[in-house]
Protein backbone atom coordinates (compact mmCIF):
# COMPACT_ATOMS: atom_id res chain seq x y z
CA UNK A 1 0.00 0.00 0.00
CA UNK A 2 1.32 3.42 -0.98
CA UNK A 3 2.02 5.75 1.94
CA UNK A 4 1.32 9.43 1.22
CA UNK A 5 2.79 12.43 2.97
CA UNK A 6 0.64 15.54 2.52
CA UNK A 7 2.32 18.95 2.58
CA UNK A 8 -0.16 21.75 3.24
CA UNK A 9 -3.65 21.87 4.74
CA UNK A 10 -5.58 23.99 2.22
CA UNK A 11 -8.87 23.07 0.54
CA UNK A 12 -7.05 21.31 -2.31
CA UNK A 13 -5.18 19.15 0.20
CA UNK A 14 -8.55 18.21 1.68
CA UNK A 15 -9.77 17.17 -1.78
CA UNK A 16 -6.65 15.07 -2.32
CA UNK A 17 -6.89 13.54 1.15
CA UNK A 18 -10.41 12.35 0.37
CA UNK A 19 -9.20 10.87 -2.93
CA UNK A 20 -6.30 9.08 -1.26
CA UNK A 21 -8.60 7.60 1.38
CA UNK A 22 -10.94 6.46 -1.38
CA UNK A 23 -8.34 4.17 -2.95
CA UNK A 24 -7.64 0.75 -1.41
CA UNK A 25 -4.07 0.99 -2.71
CA UNK A 26 -3.18 4.13 -0.76
CA UNK A 27 -3.17 5.51 2.75
CA UNK A 28 -2.17 8.82 4.33
CA UNK A 29 0.98 8.21 6.36
CA UNK A 30 1.58 11.76 7.60
CA UNK A 31 0.80 15.44 7.10
CA UNK A 32 2.69 18.66 7.73
CA UNK A 33 1.57 22.28 7.72
CA UNK A 34 2.74 25.73 8.76
CA UNK A 35 -0.15 26.50 11.13
CA UNK A 36 -0.34 24.21 14.18
CA UNK A 37 -4.06 24.73 14.69
CA UNK A 38 -4.97 24.04 11.06
CA UNK A 39 -2.62 21.05 11.04
CA UNK A 40 -4.34 19.50 14.05
CA UNK A 41 -7.79 20.14 12.58
CA UNK A 42 -6.79 18.65 9.23
CA UNK A 43 -5.35 15.54 10.87
CA UNK A 44 -8.49 15.09 12.95
CA UNK A 45 -10.79 15.55 9.94
CA UNK A 46 -8.96 12.89 7.92
CA UNK A 47 -8.00 10.50 10.75
CA UNK A 48 -4.26 11.02 10.23
CA UNK A 49 -2.30 9.71 13.20
CA UNK A 50 1.09 11.27 12.36
CA UNK A 51 1.68 15.02 12.03
CA UNK A 52 4.93 16.89 11.65
CA UNK A 53 5.82 20.50 12.29
CA UNK A 54 8.27 20.63 9.40
CA UNK A 55 8.71 19.26 5.90
CA UNK A 56 12.09 17.79 6.79
CA UNK A 57 10.51 15.64 9.50
CA UNK A 58 7.89 14.33 7.11
CA UNK A 59 10.49 13.54 4.46
CA UNK A 60 12.53 11.57 7.00
CA UNK A 61 9.58 9.27 7.71
CA UNK A 62 10.18 5.88 5.98
CA UNK A 63 6.41 5.30 5.87
CA UNK A 64 6.08 8.13 3.32
CA UNK A 65 6.49 6.79 -0.22
CA UNK A 66 5.03 9.68 -2.17
CA UNK A 67 4.77 13.35 -1.25
CA UNK A 68 1.80 15.50 -2.25
CA UNK A 69 2.75 19.19 -2.43
CA UNK A 70 -0.41 21.19 -1.77
CA UNK A 71 1.23 24.47 -0.75
CA UNK A 72 0.70 27.78 -2.62
CA UNK A 73 2.33 27.76 -6.07
CA UNK A 74 5.12 30.22 -5.21
CA UNK A 75 6.35 27.60 -2.71
CA UNK A 76 6.07 24.51 -4.92
CA UNK A 77 9.70 24.48 -5.98
CA UNK A 78 10.95 24.47 -2.39
CA UNK A 79 8.85 21.44 -1.46
CA UNK A 80 9.65 19.54 -4.66
CA UNK A 81 13.39 20.15 -4.39
CA UNK A 82 13.44 18.92 -0.78
CA UNK A 83 11.33 15.86 -1.61
CA UNK A 84 13.51 15.01 -4.60
CA UNK A 85 16.65 15.17 -2.46
CA UNK A 86 14.94 12.78 -0.03
CA UNK A 87 14.29 10.35 -2.88
CA UNK A 88 10.50 10.51 -2.63
CA UNK A 89 7.99 10.23 -5.47
CA UNK A 90 6.22 13.57 -5.91
CA UNK A 91 2.81 14.84 -6.96
CA UNK A 92 2.85 18.65 -6.90
CA UNK A 93 -0.13 20.91 -7.48
CA UNK A 94 -0.52 23.14 -10.52
CA UNK A 95 0.76 25.60 -11.55
CA UNK A 96 4.20 24.04 -11.70
CA UNK A 97 5.75 27.06 -10.01
CA UNK A 98 5.35 30.85 -10.08
CA UNK A 99 8.38 31.73 -12.24
CA UNK A 100 10.53 30.14 -14.93
CA UNK A 101 13.56 30.35 -12.63
CA UNK A 102 11.73 28.35 -9.98
CA UNK A 103 10.59 25.87 -12.63
CA UNK A 104 14.17 25.38 -13.79
CA UNK A 105 15.41 24.71 -10.27
CA UNK A 106 12.55 22.25 -9.68
CA UNK A 107 13.27 20.37 -12.91
CA UNK A 108 16.99 20.18 -12.16
CA UNK A 109 16.33 18.60 -8.74
CA UNK A 110 13.85 16.07 -10.17
CA UNK A 111 16.28 15.03 -12.90
CA UNK A 112 19.37 14.98 -10.67
CA UNK A 113 17.70 12.68 -8.14
CA UNK A 114 15.82 10.59 -10.73
CA UNK A 115 12.51 10.59 -8.85
CA UNK A 116 8.93 10.24 -10.04
CA UNK A 117 7.38 13.67 -10.57
CA UNK A 118 3.88 14.57 -11.79
CA UNK A 119 2.31 18.03 -11.89
CA UNK A 120 -1.21 17.93 -10.46
CA UNK A 121 -3.20 18.75 -13.60
CA UNK A 122 -5.53 16.07 -12.32
CA UNK A 123 -8.05 16.24 -15.17
CA UNK A 124 -5.58 14.64 -17.59
CA UNK A 125 -5.55 11.49 -15.45
CA UNK A 126 -9.27 10.96 -16.09
CA UNK A 127 -10.02 8.11 -18.56
CA UNK A 128 -12.06 10.41 -20.82
CA UNK A 129 -8.82 11.86 -22.18
CA UNK A 130 -7.77 8.49 -23.54
CA UNK A 131 -10.66 8.89 -26.02
CA UNK A 132 -9.64 12.36 -27.22
CA UNK A 133 -7.21 11.24 -29.96
CA UNK A 134 -9.89 9.22 -31.77
CA UNK A 135 -12.35 12.10 -31.45
CA UNK A 136 -9.81 14.52 -32.90
CA UNK A 137 -9.58 12.25 -35.93
CA UNK A 138 -13.26 12.96 -36.64
CA UNK A 139 -12.55 16.70 -36.68
CA UNK A 140 -10.02 16.31 -39.49
CA UNK A 141 -7.14 18.73 -39.96
CA UNK A 142 -7.33 21.26 -37.13
CA UNK A 143 -7.57 24.92 -38.13
CA UNK A 144 -8.28 26.64 -34.81
CA UNK A 145 -8.77 26.05 -31.09
CA UNK A 146 -10.50 28.31 -28.59
CA UNK A 147 -11.16 28.03 -24.89
CA UNK A 148 -11.84 29.94 -21.71
CA UNK A 149 -12.06 29.23 -18.00
CA UNK A 150 -13.55 31.65 -15.50
CA UNK A 151 -14.14 31.40 -11.76
CA UNK A 152 -15.16 34.07 -9.28
CA UNK A 153 -12.30 33.49 -6.83
CA UNK A 154 -10.57 36.88 -6.84
CA UNK A 155 -11.26 37.52 -3.13
CA UNK A 156 -9.67 34.26 -1.91
CA UNK A 157 -6.68 33.74 -4.22
CA UNK A 158 -3.09 33.80 -3.02
CA UNK A 159 -1.71 37.33 -3.69
CA UNK A 160 1.73 35.82 -4.34
CA UNK A 161 0.32 33.31 -6.84
CA UNK A 162 0.62 35.45 -9.96
CA UNK A 163 -3.06 35.93 -10.75
CA UNK A 164 -5.47 34.14 -13.04
CA UNK A 165 -2.87 32.76 -15.47
CA UNK A 166 -1.27 30.58 -12.82
CA UNK A 167 -4.48 29.89 -10.89
CA UNK A 168 -6.70 28.61 -13.71
CA UNK A 169 -5.15 29.74 -17.01
CA UNK A 170 -2.86 26.72 -16.75
CA UNK A 171 -5.88 24.49 -17.44
CA UNK A 172 -6.79 25.74 -20.95
CA UNK A 173 -3.07 26.14 -21.76
CA UNK A 174 -2.38 22.52 -20.81
CA UNK A 175 -5.35 21.24 -22.83
CA UNK A 176 -4.25 23.32 -25.82
CA UNK A 177 -0.82 21.71 -25.50
CA UNK A 178 -2.26 18.18 -25.34
CA UNK A 179 -4.43 18.76 -28.41
CA UNK A 180 -1.54 20.24 -30.41
CA UNK A 181 0.80 17.40 -29.44
CA UNK A 182 -1.81 14.74 -30.17
CA UNK A 183 -2.65 16.16 -33.58
CA UNK A 184 0.78 17.34 -34.75
CA UNK A 185 3.49 15.80 -32.56
CA UNK A 186 5.49 16.90 -29.53
CA UNK A 187 7.32 19.75 -31.28
CA UNK A 188 4.20 21.58 -32.49
CA UNK A 189 3.36 23.41 -29.26
CA UNK A 190 6.71 25.16 -28.92
CA UNK A 191 6.66 26.66 -32.44
CA UNK A 192 4.47 29.72 -31.86
CA UNK A 193 4.03 33.48 -31.78
CA UNK A 194 1.78 35.03 -29.12
CA UNK A 195 0.00 38.29 -28.36
CA UNK A 196 -1.92 38.93 -25.18
CA UNK A 197 -3.60 41.43 -22.90
CA UNK A 198 -4.91 41.55 -19.37
CA UNK A 199 -6.79 43.49 -16.71
CA UNK A 200 -5.44 43.82 -13.16
CA UNK A 201 -7.39 42.72 -10.09
CA UNK A 202 -8.36 45.52 -7.66
CA UNK A 203 -7.44 43.24 -4.76
CA UNK A 204 -3.76 42.54 -5.32
CA UNK A 205 -2.73 44.07 -8.67
CA UNK A 206 -2.23 40.66 -10.27
CA UNK A 207 -3.77 39.88 -13.65
CA UNK A 208 -7.42 39.04 -13.04
CA UNK A 209 -8.73 38.80 -16.63
CA UNK A 210 -6.47 37.75 -19.51
CA UNK A 211 -6.66 36.82 -23.18
CA UNK A 212 -4.05 35.37 -25.52
CA UNK A 213 -3.85 34.73 -29.26
CA UNK A 214 -1.41 32.12 -30.55
CA UNK A 215 -0.27 31.44 -34.09
CA UNK A 216 1.51 28.12 -34.32
CA UNK A 217 4.14 27.46 -36.94
CA UNK A 218 1.89 25.00 -38.77
CA UNK A 219 -0.79 27.67 -39.21
CA UNK A 220 -3.16 26.61 -36.41
CA UNK A 221 -4.67 29.58 -34.58
CA UNK A 222 -5.65 29.51 -30.90
CA UNK A 223 -7.37 31.94 -28.56
CA UNK A 224 -7.61 31.44 -24.80
CA UNK A 225 -9.11 33.49 -21.97
CA UNK A 226 -8.80 33.14 -18.21
CA UNK A 227 -10.51 35.03 -15.40
CA UNK A 228 -10.42 34.93 -11.60
CA UNK A 229 -13.06 37.65 -11.37
CA UNK A 230 -16.24 36.15 -12.90
CA UNK A 231 -17.79 32.73 -13.28
CA UNK A 232 -17.98 29.80 -13.00
CA UNK A 233 -17.89 29.37 -16.81
CA UNK A 234 -15.95 27.27 -19.29
CA UNK A 235 -15.70 26.36 -22.96
CA UNK A 236 -13.27 24.57 -25.26
CA UNK A 237 -13.81 24.12 -29.00
CA UNK A 238 -11.63 22.47 -31.66
CA UNK A 239 -12.38 23.39 -35.28
CA UNK A 240 -11.23 21.16 -38.15
CA UNK A 241 -11.90 20.78 -41.84
CA UNK A 242 -14.49 18.04 -41.19
CA UNK A 243 -16.29 19.48 -38.17
CA UNK A 244 -16.05 20.86 -34.64
CA UNK A 245 -15.58 19.22 -31.24
CA UNK A 246 -16.89 21.00 -28.14
CA UNK A 247 -16.73 20.05 -24.46
CA UNK A 248 -20.26 20.48 -23.09
CA UNK A 249 -19.26 19.65 -19.54
CA UNK A 250 -16.25 21.17 -17.78
CA UNK A 251 -13.14 19.71 -19.45
CA UNK A 252 -11.03 20.55 -16.39
CA UNK A 253 -13.32 18.95 -13.80
CA UNK A 254 -14.30 15.64 -15.39
CA UNK A 255 -16.46 13.49 -13.18
CA UNK A 256 -18.81 10.56 -13.50
CA UNK A 257 -20.73 11.90 -16.52
CA UNK A 258 -18.95 13.88 -19.24
CA UNK A 259 -20.40 15.09 -22.55
CA UNK A 260 -18.72 16.15 -25.78
CA UNK A 261 -20.39 17.29 -28.99
CA UNK A 262 -19.13 16.57 -32.48
CA UNK A 263 -20.70 18.64 -35.24
CA UNK A 264 -19.86 17.50 -38.75
CA UNK A 265 -20.53 20.28 -41.24
CA UNK A 266 -24.05 19.99 -42.64
CA UNK A 267 -24.94 17.14 -40.27
CA UNK A 268 -26.85 16.75 -37.01
CA UNK A 269 -24.70 17.19 -33.93
CA UNK A 270 -23.66 14.00 -32.14
CA UNK A 271 -23.31 13.88 -28.34
CA UNK A 272 -20.77 11.48 -26.83
CA UNK A 273 -21.33 10.52 -23.19
CA UNK A 274 -18.20 9.36 -21.37
CA UNK A 275 -19.09 7.93 -17.98
CA UNK A 276 -16.87 6.73 -15.16
CA UNK A 277 -17.45 5.73 -11.57
CA UNK A 278 -14.86 8.17 -10.19
CA UNK A 279 -13.68 11.76 -10.56
CA UNK A 280 -10.30 13.04 -11.76
CA UNK A 281 -8.73 13.28 -8.29
CA UNK A 282 -9.39 9.57 -7.69
CA UNK A 283 -7.79 8.71 -11.03
CA UNK A 284 -4.80 10.91 -10.19
CA UNK A 285 -4.21 8.79 -7.08
CA UNK A 286 -4.48 5.61 -9.17
CA UNK A 287 -2.00 7.12 -11.65
CA UNK A 288 0.58 7.67 -8.93
CA UNK A 289 0.03 4.14 -7.60
CA UNK A 290 0.69 2.69 -11.05
CA UNK A 291 3.77 4.83 -11.67
CA UNK A 292 5.34 3.92 -8.31
CA UNK A 293 4.58 0.22 -8.80
CA UNK A 294 6.21 0.30 -12.25
CA UNK A 295 9.25 2.25 -11.07
CA UNK A 296 8.60 5.15 -13.45
CA UNK A 297 10.00 8.66 -13.11
CA UNK A 298 7.18 10.27 -15.07
CA UNK A 299 3.65 9.48 -16.16
CA UNK A 300 2.74 8.78 -19.75
CA UNK A 301 0.48 11.03 -21.75
CA UNK A 302 -2.26 12.25 -21.37
CA UNK A 303 -0.85 13.19 -17.92
CA UNK A 304 1.92 15.79 -18.13
CA UNK A 305 5.54 14.75 -18.35
CA UNK A 306 8.13 17.08 -16.86
CA UNK A 307 8.92 18.51 -20.29
CA UNK A 308 5.23 19.21 -20.80
CA UNK A 309 4.97 21.02 -17.47
CA UNK A 310 7.96 23.17 -18.38
CA UNK A 311 6.40 24.01 -21.76
CA UNK A 312 3.14 25.00 -20.07
CA UNK A 313 5.08 27.28 -17.73
CA UNK A 314 6.83 28.77 -20.75
CA UNK A 315 3.56 29.80 -22.39
CA UNK A 316 2.15 31.10 -19.10
CA UNK A 317 5.23 33.29 -18.71
CA UNK A 318 4.87 34.54 -22.30
CA UNK A 319 1.22 35.29 -21.66
CA UNK A 320 2.05 37.19 -18.48
CA UNK A 321 4.73 39.23 -20.26
CA UNK A 322 2.34 40.01 -23.13
CA UNK A 323 -0.18 41.43 -20.63
CA UNK A 324 2.36 44.11 -19.63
Amino acid sequence: MLGWGIVGTSFISTTMADAIKGSPGSRIAAVTGRDAGRLAAFASQHDIATTYGSLDELLADPAVDVVYIGTPNHMHHEGVIAAAKAGKAILSEKSLTRTLAQAGALAEAVRDHDVLFVEGLMYLAHPMYRHLPEMLADVGTIASISGFYAADIWDVVNPQGGGTLYNIGCYPVSLLQFVMQTAFGDAAFADRVVTGSGVRSPKDGNIGHAAISVRFGNGVLATLQSSDMVGMAHDFVIVGDKGTLRFLTNPWLPGTSNRLQFQAYGETAEITLLEDSHDAFHHQVLLMERCVAQGLTQAARPSPRLKDSLEIMGLLAEWEAACG
